[in-house]
């Protein structure tokens, strides 16, 4: 697949999986029934699959290295940041108040995340 369109795959799949994190975590604090859907549980793990695919292509296609691409290393801690915070924000048990918090940082975290995809700085909107 040639650069540009895994980018576009890349891209499309950020934005879908934002877009159904912020569904669903809206949709949890609300108390929407549908969040505990099959399909509701499913669709995430396949968009970021391509998701994570896409970049390691992406990343492979234009030979980074962590050591010499310091805003790939910040957007990987990002990630794993994003991913505990999403856990807490998703989990049905947690008091509400925590949920509605771990969402909001999960989501102050992947725009973060894109502004150092954006800027391809480290610090992202943080270092303007």
């Amino acid at each position: 697949m040639d650069y540009s369109t895994l980018k576009t795959v890349h891209q499309t799949a950020v934005a879908l999986s934002i877009s159904g994190f912020f569904a669903r975590g809206l949709g949890g604090l609300l108390g929407a029934g549908w969040v505990s859907s099959r399909a509701a549980k499913t669709w995430p793990h396949i968009i970021d699959t391509v998701l994570l695919l896409s970049a390691l292509s992406l990343a492979w296609q234009l030979r980074l290295q962590l050591d010499q691409a310091p805003w790939l290393t910040a957007k990987l801690i990002g990630l794993l940041v994003y991913i505990g915070l999403g856990v807490l924000a998703l989990k049905p048990g947690r008091p509400l108040g925590l949920r509605a918090a771990a969402f909001l940082g999960a989501l102050l975290t992947v725009a973060w995340m894109v502004s150092v995809a954006i800027s391809k700085h480290p610090l992202g909107f943080f270092g303007v």
